[in-house]
């Protein structure tokens, strides 16, 4: 698999103390975290993550740019990289053996650490278009992201199911709206965490129509898909975005493969569920980072240094989910 590494963060000198009283001697020298496009929420995560980790446990940590959920629990499985990101669909498909990029291999090496924020399916259309809901869509050139990602599995999967053909392209987020913009696409549908940094500039720059599902839409998602729920986009989340947009959204829970040494895992856990203000500076969406939410996975193992994180605070961890 093709990645691109970011720059990575070096580690600073002062490392927190409860992290240097750890026995370090199994931890890697560096860290390489699976996130997403540029223009996601799972980069922007990661870069935040990647600096935490490098200033506070003294760990070298770079960001790879990667198709999305997908191919990240495929690299993680496979220990190319350590952690990563994913919404909860393509895991739980993953451990089932359905993933389309490890067909009839069940994931046995994938571990929880903590939960992150839910992803919304978006879509966006310039104003002068004239679209205005799903069904609009048909015979439009949408592109759907990373063909990997979150969003191109299931915004493809419910326009086959709901029998509404469209002329797909794939791409990054940024470069998926400057297309937009640019009048080579129709609409650029996404799933990310908002506010989107791709959908935020794009709605800087033109006059843009996000559009909302209608309740049959949420019931056909939410029927064919478990992990989905309803979810509302507040209005004033983008320019010009002066109503509540309806979609439906699935958790996103970040990763770990079980080799992670237990320590490091529980550093990392600690790091981010242990400084919510400091998460929401790295992207608003941490508001939902919370230790509480770690019941949003009821399918995925906990790697036991999350799991010890948990224990600390009070939260006992399901004997199924260890």
């Amino acid at each position: 698999m093709k990645l691109i590494t970011m720059s990575a963060f070096v580690a600073g000198a002062l490392a927190a103390l409860p992290a240097a009283a750890q026995d370090k001697s199994d931890w890697p020298s560096s860290l390489s975290i699976s996130t997403g496009s540029q223009g996601g929420a799972y980069f922007v995560w990661g870069s935040g993550l990647a600096s935490m980790i490098g200033e506070a446990l003294g760990v070298s940590t770079s960001v790879e740019v990667t198709g999305g959920p997908i191919q990240n629990v495929a690299l993680v499985e496979a220990g190319e990289t350590l952690v990563g990101f994913t919404t909860m669909g393509p895991a739980q498909e993953a451990i089932a053996g359905e993933s389309e990029l490890m067909p009839g291999m069940e994931a046995a090496n994938l571990r929880a650490l903590f939960p992150m924020y839910r992803t919304p399916l978006q879509a966006a259309a310039l104003k002068s278009s004239g679209i205005a809901t799903v069904e609009d869509l048909a015979g439009k050139r949408v592109n759907f992201g990373p063909a990997s990602g979150t969003s191109a599995t299931y915004w493809q999967r419910y326009f086959s199911d709901a029998g509404i053909e469209v002329n797909a392209s794939f791409a990054g987020a940024s470069d998926a709206a400057g297309q937009l913009g640019d009048g080579l696409i129709d609409a650029f549908v996404y799933a990310s965490g908002i506010p989107t940094g791709a959908y935020s500039e794009l709605a800087i720059q033109q006059d843009v129509t996000f559009i909302g599902l209608s309740e049959d839409n949420v019931a056909a998602f939410t029927d064919s898909v478990p992990s989905m729920q309803p979810f509302t986009i507040p209005a004033g989340t983008y320019k010009g975005q002066d109503a509540d947009v309806a979609t439906v959204a699935m958790w996103n829970y970040a990763i770990a493969n079980e080799s992670l040494p237990e320590s490091l895992a529980y550093e990392i856990t600690k790091l981010v569920l242990g400084d919510n203000a400091r998460m929401q500076q790295v992207h608003k969406s941490a508001v939902e980072t919370m230790a509480e939410n770690w019941n949003t996975n009821d399918f995925m193992k906990f790697h036991p240094g999350a799991v010890r994180y948990y224990e600390e605070i009070g939260i006992t961890i399901p004997e199924e989910l260890r």
